[in-house]
C-alpha cells in the first residue's frame, strides 16, 4: 500500500464517485433494497478507510519534510559528486548528484538534508517542497470535508430534510470547500506539475456533475 498509495487512493475515490452517482441519479428509491443499501454502505466504509489512510500518508510526509535540518558540512554540491548523494528537484523527485550534474541544480551554498536520507536541497527549493507538502495535506483534508458534506446531503435528502437553512449551510460549506480545492489546483499549476493541476481540475469537474 506504500508503493502504490496514489493508485489505491485514486481507485477508492473512483468507487466513491460511482456510489454517489448511483445514489443521487441512477438508482431510484425503490431500487435501494436492504441488500443494495448494505452493499453500498460496506463499500463506502472501505473507501473512506482508504482515503483516510491516504490523508494520514500525506500528513506523515509533511512531518518528514519538516524534520529536515541544515547541512553545513559542504558549500558546494560538486564536493560530494562521488558519494551517492541525491538532490531534491521537486516533491518526491530526486536526482543523483554526479560530476556532470552537480553544478546544474543550484548555485546556493546553503543546503537542507532530509532526515535519514542522503538527499539535499537548497533553501529556496526546500521552501517550495514544504509548501507543496502543505498543499497535499490541505487538499486531502478538504476532500474529506467534501465527502462528509455530500454524505450528509444524501442522508438528509432520503429523509426529505434537505431544505431551508440546512441546505443553505450545506451550500455555503461546499462553496468554501470547492474554492479551496480550486486554489490548490491553481497552485499546483504554477508550482507543481501540470498533471497535478489537471488531475485536481478533473476531480472538481466530476463532483460538480454530482452536485447537479
Amino acid at each position: 500500500i506504500e508503493g502504490f498509495a496514489a493508485t489505491i487512493d485514486t481507485a477508492a475515490w473512483v468507487v466513491l464517485l460511482l456510489m454517489f452517482e448511483l445514489e443521487t441519479y441512477v438508482l431510484e428509491d425503490r431500487h435501494i433494497t436492504r441488500f443494495v443499501a448494505w452493499t453500498l454502505q460496506v463499500l463506502r466504509i472501505l473507501c473512506y478507510a482508504i482515503i483516510c489512510y491516504a490523508f494520514f500518508g500525506y500528513l506523515t510526509k509533511l512531518v518528514f519534510l519538516l524534520q529536515a535540518t541544515p547541512y553545513t558540512s559542504i558549500s558546494d554540491l560538486c564536493s560530494i559528486a562521488t558519494q551517492d548523494w541525491a538532490y531534491a528537484t521537486d516533491l518526491d523527485q530526486y536526482e543523483m548528484i554526479t560530476a556532470s550534474t552537480c553544478d546544474t541544480f543550484t548555485s546556493s551554498s546553503q543546503f537542507m538534508r532530509f532526515s535519514g536520507m542522503n538527499a539535499l536541497v537548497d533553501s529556496d527549493g526546500y521552501r517550495d517542497i514544504v509548501r507543496l507538502g502543505w498543499v497535499d495535506v490541505i487538499n486531502a483534508g478538504v476532500w474529506l470535508g467534501v465527502v462528509a458534506v455530500l454524505e450528509m446531503d444524501v442522508q438528509l435528502q432520503t429523509r426529505e430534510r434537505l431544505h431551508g437553512r440546512i441546505q443553505r449551510v450545506s451550500n455555503f460549506a461546499k462553496y468554501i470547500l470547492y474554492s479551496t480545492l480550486f486554489l490548490a489546483a491553481v497552485y499546483w499549476g504554477f508550482k507543481g506539475d501540470f498533471v497535478d493541476f489537471w488531475d485536481a481540475f478533473l476531480w472538481l469537474v466530476a463532483f460538480v456533475f454530482i452536485e447537479l
